[in-house]
C-alpha cells in the first residue's frame, strides 16, 4: 500500500501518526493510497514553516512574483492531461469534468499574473496643502485553506493559492482526505518544476480535530473554508473570535425556474449538464427544478429520456458521461436520501440506486435519479444531497416559483429558463441567489469575478476570486507624507498638523 507524506518547507515528510485514511479509485473501489491523519505537532510544523517563509516571500518584488506565476501557469498547462486522469481516478469525475477542474485552477492563476494591476492601491498628491496620501495593499502573513473533496484542483490551487501567493502571503493547505492525490501532485510540480521558495505552500492531511489549530493559532491570519454549513458556521465563529479573516463557502440547494415560454429542449440539455455533471457533487449543480405545471409533464418526460441516455461508466473511460461518486460512504449517503424522498411521498420517476457497470462492479456508481411532485416541507427538496438526483417542484406561476426558491435557506446560485425579458429581469432583481443564470445552467463566473454565495451558503465579508479575493488576502496600509521646507518652522499649525483644511 502506497503511504503518502505531508509537505513542510518544500520537503515531503513521513508522518508519525498511527491513523491512516484510505483513498480509493472511485471506478473500481480499489484502495490506491493511504494518507496520514497528521498530528497536531505536524500541523504546527506546517504553520511554522509558512510563518518562516513569509518575511522573504512578502518582500519579493511584485515583478518577480508575477513572473513566477506566468511560469507556474504554463507548467499546469503542460501537465493538464496527467492531472485530469489523476483527478478522475480519485474523485470519479469523467475526463472532461476532471479537465475542467484543472482548467478552473489555471484560470485564477492567469488572473494572478495580472498582479501588477490587481494589487495596485490608490494615491493622491496635495490632498491638503503640502500633504500627499497613498493607500497600499499589503500581504497578511500565513493563510490557511481547508478544502472539500469535490474539486481537488480548483479550490486549493485556484481559489486559494494563486491570489494568496501572488499578493505575498504563505499558505498551509489541509487537503481533503478523500481526494488528496491531485493536490499533492500539483504541490510537487510547484516546487520541483516551478521552483517556488520553500515554505510558500505547505500541505497536510488530517481530521477536523487537528485542523482546529488553524482557527486559533495567532500566526494564521486568514482562513478559507469550503464545506458543510454546520462546519462553516463553526469555523467562521471561532476563527473570527480569534481575530482572523474568514471565507466560509458552504452548502447549496440551487434551484432552476423553468417557465412555459422557455426553449424546452435547450433548457433540459442545460439542466442535464448542471444536475448530473460531476455526478452532482458540486455546489453549483441544479438539483432542484421548479417548473410551471403547464409544461411539467413534457419536461419530466424529456428529462428522463435524456438522463437515461447518459453513459454511466469508469471515470477515466473517454466515452463515459456520468462517472461514479467519490466513495462507498458517499454512495450510501445519496441512496439514503433517495429513499427518504420516496418515504416523504415524492414520485420516483427514475431510480439510479441499483446500477451496476460491467467490469466495474465494485465501483461507487449512482445512476441519474428523478424525484417528482416534491412538496414544501419535504426535506429532500431543501437539503443538499450532493449526488446525481433531480428534484422536481411544480408551480403555477413565476411568482409562486420565485417564492419557493427564495424560501430555501441556501442561496449559492439560482437559474431561470425563459424567453421573456420581463421575467428574466424580475428574476435577476428579486432572486436571493448570489450567482444568477439566465438560460445558463451553471452560473459560475470566471475568476475575474467573485464566487458570490448568499444566506447559509456563505459566511464572511469578501468572497473568493475577483477583486474580493485580492482584498481578502491583503490589508490596507495608508501613508500620509509631508516634506518640510526651510520656512516650515515659521508656520502655525493646529493639532491636526495641516491635514484638515477649510476655506
Amino acid at each position: 500500500m502506497l503511504r503518502k507524506q505531508f509537505c513542510v518547507n518544500g520537503e515531503w515528510k513521513d508522518s508519525k501518526t498511527e491513523r491512516w485514511m484510505p483513498v480509493s479509485d472511485s471506478s473500481t473501489g480499489e484502495v490506491i493510497a493511504e494518507v496520514p491523519c497528521c498530528t497536531v505537532e505536524e500541523v504546527e510544523e506546517a504553520i511554522a514553516s509558512a510563518a518562516s517563509a513569509f518575511p522573504a516571500w512578502s518582500q519579493t518584488s511584485i515583478s518577480q512574483r508575477t513572473q513566477m506565476m506566468f511560469k507556474w501557469r504554463n507548467i499546469l498547462m503542460d501537465h493538464l492531461e496527467e492531472l485530469s486522469v489523476l483527478c478522475a481516478k480519485e474523485l470519479g469525475k469523467n475526463l472532461s469534468e476532471a479537465r475542467g477542474d484543472i482548467l478552473k485552477a489555471i484560470e485564477p492563476t492567469e488572473l494572478a499574473c495580472a498582479a501588477p494591476f490587481i494589487t495596485q492601491g490608490s494615491a493622491s498628491l496635495q490632498v491638503t496643502t503640502g500633504f500627499d496620501t497613498a493607500a497600499y495593499r499589503m500581504p497578511l502573513g500565513v493563510v490557511a485553506g481547508i478544502v472539500p473533496f469535490n474539486f481537488p484542483a480548483m479550490i486549493p490551487w485556484g481559489w486559494i493559492v494563486p491570489l494568496a501567493v501572488v499578493t505575498g502571503n504563505t499558505v498551509v493547505l489541509k487537503a481533503a482526505s478523500y481526494t488528496p492525490l491531485t493536490s499533492m501532485r500539483i504541490l510537487e510540480l510547484f516546487y520541483h518544476e516551478a521552483g517556488f521558495p520553500k515554505g510558500v505552500v505547505n500541505l497536510v492531511t488530517c481530521s477536523r480535530k487537528e485542523s482546529e489549530l488553524f482557527l486559533t493559532d495567532p500566526r494564521v491570519k486568514a482562513v478559507t473554508f469550503v464545506g458543510s454549513t454546520e462546519i462553516g458556521k463553526h469555523i467562521y465563529s471561532v476563527a473570527a473570535a480569534h481575530g482572523k479573516r474568514v471565507q466560509a463557502q458552504c452548502e447549496a440547494k440551487n434551484h432552476a425556474l423553468v417557465l412555459e415560454d422557455c426553449d424546452l429542449e435547450s433548457a433540459t440539455n442545460a439542466i442535464i449538464n448542471s444536475t448530473y455533471g460531476c455526478a452532482g457533487m458540486r455546489c453549483m449543480a441544479l438539483p432542484v427544478v421548479v417548473v410551471q405545471e403547464s409544461i411539467a409533464d413534457r419536461f419530466v418526460q424529456l428529462l428522463k429520456k435524456k438522463a437515461m441516455a447518459l453513459k454511466v461508466g469508469c471515470a477515466y473511460d473517454p466515452e463515459t458521461t456520468l462517472g461514479p461518486v467519490v466513495n462507498a460512504e458517499h454512495k450510501k449517503f445519496i441512496c439514503d436520501w433517495i429513499q427518504k424522498g420516496v418515504d416523504e411521498g415524492a414520485e420516483l420517476v427514475l431510480d439510479g440506486r441499483d446500477l451496476v457497470v460491467p467490469g466495474y462492479e465494485n465501483g461507487f456508481f449512482v445512476g441519474p435519479t428523478i424525484l417528482d411532485h416534491v412538496k414544501p416541507g419535504m426535506t429532500v427538496g431543501d437539503r443538499e444531497i450532493f449526488g446525481p438526483v433531480t428534484i422536481i417542484k411544480r408551480v403555477k406561476t413565476f411568482e409562486e416559483g420565485l417564492a419557493i426558491m427564495n424560501a430555501n435557506p441556501f442561496a449559492n446560485g439560482s437559474v431561470i429558463f425563459t424567453q421573456s425579458g420581463y421575467y428574466a429581469r424580475q428574476f435577476e432583481l428579486l432572486t436571493d441567489g448570489g450567482m444568477v443564470g439566465i438560460n445558463v445552467g451553471i452560473p459560475v463566473p470566471s475568476a475575474y469575478f467573485p464566487f458570490s454565495g448568499n444566506k447559509d451558503s456563505f459566511f464572511g465579508d469578501l468572497h473568493v476570486l475577483g477583486q474580493d479575493g485580492v482584498r481578502f488576502y491583503t490589508r490596507a496600509k495608508t501613508v500620509t507624507k509631508h516634506w518640510y521646507s526651510e520656512h516650515s518652522h515659521q508656520k502655525t499649525v493646529d493639532t491636526w498638523e495641516g491635514t484638515v483644511e477649510r476655506i
